[in-house]
């Protein structure tokens, strides 16, 4: 009984585990640069300063993802018809969040990670400064 059981439920999985891959054929922009060298070096550069959202530690210009395929796919369009970098990189950040951006904008929310480094530096120099002093007195 449990031989029979045990081909029955690898019957029943094998086909689930085949459809798990996707056997979708990538976007025909993912891989393949615009004619234009111009237009593609606006794309790339565009590309280097977007993240990858499966990856999260890679850009999409990186990234062998799907899904940054995808997108990489949609820059290209969206380049060769005319749209400019800023306004796609608008469009990739009202769609999938400021996070995507590498370059993220300075406004109230962002502005503490933008003060951050130069506050730090600040304190670091203070504390410096009077740790010399106290040496040079002693």
């Amino acid at each position: 009984m449990r031989p029979l059981l045990a081909l029955a439920l690898l019957l029943v999985l094998v086909p689930a585990v085949l459809h798990a891959d996707p056997v979708m054929a990538p976007e025909p922009l993912s891989y393949t640069q615009l004619s234009d060298p111009a237009a593609e070096a606006r794309a790339q550069a565009l590309m280097q300063t977007i993240r990858c959202v499966v990856c999260q530690g890679q850009s999409i210009a990186d990234s062998d993802a799907d899904l940054a395929g995808d997108m990489r796919a949609i820059i290209r369009q969206r380049i060769a018809a005319g749209e400019s970098p800023q306004a796609i990189r608008g469009w990739m950040i009202a769609r999938y969040g400021r996070w995507i951006s590498y370059q993220p904008p300075l406004d109230p929310l962002t502005a503490p990670l933008w003060a951050a480094p130069i506050v730090l530096l600040a304190i670091g120099l203070l504390v410096a400064r009077g740790t010399l002093r106290r040496r040079r007195a002693a």
